[in-house]
């Protein structure tokens, strides 16, 4: 598979054979190998920008294009690691290079003897793809910082390379402060626990020679805990210490991973690149690429949900503390309470519990339904596949598709499911290498996807369970990864998710969410661990009633995450100081929020997608790309009532594929999204999708 015998071969990271060599790259080859492509990449670049060098399209992409890529391909295996498989040395190698890389790609966004070369090209002379790459990389030239001189742009390169750095730094407080937790407990404690997570607990706790239960606040520990042991100070003890992670309230040597002050010099940072770049704010910086036209008319748009959406949350606060007075002798919920309140009251209610239905969702068995809609609707095959990896849970497959040519390679993709300690949490889909056909070669190099989840293990030799929201969850992923993977798109720069205005990315992970509740689909992806029998209709219908259960207060919830986040980037000063942002965030609970947590809590000290993941006055998009995937997804229900069968409809799957999967970003989204339903977006499907039509 790889030419292990190439000179490259000494550090798996100068290997560019085939695939990562994962099961080969240690914290001491990060250095050399970032070191010798950063080399080739800057000489690549003062070549192109020589003056005598013609402003051809192909031709800098041959010489500037290839050796960036292989940067970028190298760093993302290290930055993929330092992400699933963080120990201090590699953290170390990691920080080392990171501002080095960041330094590169600062000065080749904002180089203007590289700008000079594209603004000479003639986009007219481009196929729709390169024009489109052009485009983008007009106005990437732009915001990073190329129109700059002198002291201006010396300043602005020094605020990416800091801003990285403190990214990484407040991703990693998050992630030690986390792991840093631990709570051991006798099973008395655990009364109302169920089963598989005493038995992962107390196997945790063994494995350290411990007696007893591990409780930490991983989420496949947390979460259950909050929502089903009786016990409420335990609830408490937990709940406190998730809510104040990184943060100067939490208790005693877990206030070393504080974030408050990185928080406020980002902001700053963030504030001061906007003004140098001619813009109010970041939020304006940071809307240029997306769908949305202004922070004004994203913030009316939260706020006309948050509007719709009240109602309901205020009466789903109603029957919950009628319920918990009633049945629960609780006239006086505290925080650690609602999770405990609301699982309780949906049993009742639905006479269901998330419990009774993880048994029916076996990890294989979800897994071979998802492959079976896929290769269903988008017409392909999923087959395992070998490759090096960096850890024995994870495993890589490749998805074909059967042509007039014959069997051809569409994509591959690393499924790493189980959560463990060095392994940030939450999930997340990231790229390999994209699809491009190589200016080097001229061979179509085929796209590779990572697939990230953070699911409880199995114990006693049987496999993983997974609650519905982590079936979800999966679906969810594994939308991102054909985005990436079902591209049809040559060029690099706008192949699958690359080009694709952030606010519309979460478009086809939040469609592949809704086949998750359709019953023709989820009977084929369902087998009780113990009996093997697929999960009964009357439970499917009862998690169908359920469905919607308290979703006034979950839309709440991501209208406050959001608006906080836009009004946070748009202060016409930057919130520097803690008190500042906790002030912000309070005035915007009081008006969009109908449950208030302690004041001890502190959700911006972990709210890892704004301050360390790219999602910077963006957090809005999953709300956002939701209007458009329930309208893409009303499209198969129509289908569906036509025809009288599934929505699994394979021509619909197709005319979907075509106009928003194989397009990527070779269009903007709205041009994409209009191929597909034939009109704009309406909000109404997503209104009648969650119970608020």
């Amino acid at each position: 598979m790889n030419d292990r015998s190439a000179p490259s071969a000494l550090n798996p990271l100068l290997d560019f054979g085939d695939l990562p060599l994962f099961d080969a790259i240690t914290p001491a080859t990060v250095g050399p190998a970032i070191d010798s492509l950063l080399q080739a990449a800057s000489a690549a670049l003062e070549v192109v920008t020589a003056p005598d060098f013609p402003s051809d399209w192909t031709r800098i992409s041959l010489t500037l294009d290839v050796p960036a890529e292989r940067l970028s391909r190298a760093w993302g295996a290290v930055n993929h690691l330092n992400g699933v498989a963080d120990t201090p040395e590699l953290r170390a190698a990691y920080n080392e290079a990171l501002p080095k890389v960041t330094e590169f790609w600062t000065r080749l966004g904002a180089d203007e003897r590289l700008y000079a070369k594209y603004k000479a090209m003639d986009p007219t002379a481009l196929n729709a793809e390169q024009a489109r790459a052009h485009h983008n990389a007009m106005r990437g030239f732009v915001l990073g910082g190329a129109d700059l001189q002198g002291e201006a742009k010396t300043r602005f390169a020094w605020l990416q390379e800091r801003q990285a750095e403190l990214g990484q730094k407040f991703s990693e407080n998050a992630l030690d402060a986390t792991d840093a937790f631990a709570l051991y407990v006798d099973r008395a404690e655990l009364a109302g626990v169920p089963e598989d997570v005493i038995q992962s607990t107390a196997a945790a706790a063994q494995a350290e020679g411990k007696t007893g239960h591990k409780l930490t606040l991983k989420m496949p520990c947390y979460l259950p805990v909050m929502q089903f042991a009786h016990s409420s100070p335990l609830r408490e003890q937990l709940y406190r210490a998730y809510a104040t992670r990184a943060s100067d309230q939490a208790a005693g040597d877990a206030a070393k991973f504080d974030n408050t002050a990185i928080m406020g010099e980002l902001l700053a940072l963030r504030h001061e690149e906007a003004r140098l770049l001619g813009y109010r704010h970041y939020a304006d910086v940071s809307l240029v690429p997306k769908m949305a036209e202004s922070p004004e008319q994203v913030i009316t748009f939260l706020r006309d949900l948050a509007a719709k959406a009240r109602p309901h949350a205020e009466k789903d606060l109603a029957d919950l503390r009628s319920f918990a007075a009633s049945e629960l002798g609780l006239n006086d919920p505290q925080a650690w309470d609602w999770p405990y309140i609301g699982e309780k009251l949906k049993e009742a209610r639905y006479a269901f519990s998330e419990q009774e239905v993880k048994p029916y969702f076996t990890a294989p068995k979800v897994l071979a339904g998802l492959f079976q809609i896929v290769e269903t609707l988008f017409e392909v095959a999923i087959r395992r596949d070998q490759a090096p990896v960096w850890n024995p849970g994870v495993e890589f497959y490749r998805i074909e598709r059967t042509g007039p040519k014959g069997t051809e390679l569409v994509g591959q993709f690393y499924l790493d499911p189980a959560a463990r300690t060095g392994k940030r949490g939450g999930a997340w889909m990231d790229d390999v290498r994209a699809r491009w056909l190589r200016p080097d070669t001229g061979t179509l190099q085929t796209p590779v996807a990572h697939l990230v989840c953070n699911f409880a293990e199995g114990v006693n030799g049987k496999p993983a369970l997974l609650t519905h929201d982590d079936v979800i969850t999966l679906f969810h992923e594994f939308g991102h990864g054909l985005h990436h993977m079902l591209t049809q798109v040559n060029e690099r720069d706008v192949s699958g998710i690359s080009g694709v205005e952030w606010d519309a990315v979460e478009l086809p992970s939040q469609f592949m969410e809704n086949f998750c509740w359709e019953w023709d689909v989820l009977k084929h992806m369902t087998a009780h661990v113990d009996t093997g029998e697929p999960l009964p209709r009357a439970l499917f219908d009862k998690m169908l009633a359920a469905k919607n259960y308290q979703s006034g207060l979950q839309t709440l919830r991501q209208v406050e995450f959001s608006l906080f986040d836009m009004l946070l980037h748009s202060l016409p000063e930057p919130a520097t100081s803690g008190a500042a942002i906790l002030a912000l965030q309070q005035q915007v609970r009081d008006e969009v929020a109908v449950l208030q947590p302690p004041a001890y809590s502190r959700t911006p000290h972990t709210f890892s997608h704004i301050f360390a993941g790219g999602y910077s006055a963006g957090y809005y998009s999953y709300k956002w790309a939701e209007v458009l995937s329930a309208d893409a997804y009303a499209a198969f229900e129509e289908a569906a009532r036509q025809n009288g069968h599934s929505t699994l409809d394979v021509a619909t799957g197709r005319r979907y594929r075509q106009a928003i999967l194989e397009a990527g970003g070779s269009r903007p989204a709205m041009e994409s999204f209009k191929a597909f339903r034939g009109r704009e977006p309406s909000i109404d499907a997503l209104l009648r999708h969650q119970g608020m039509a």
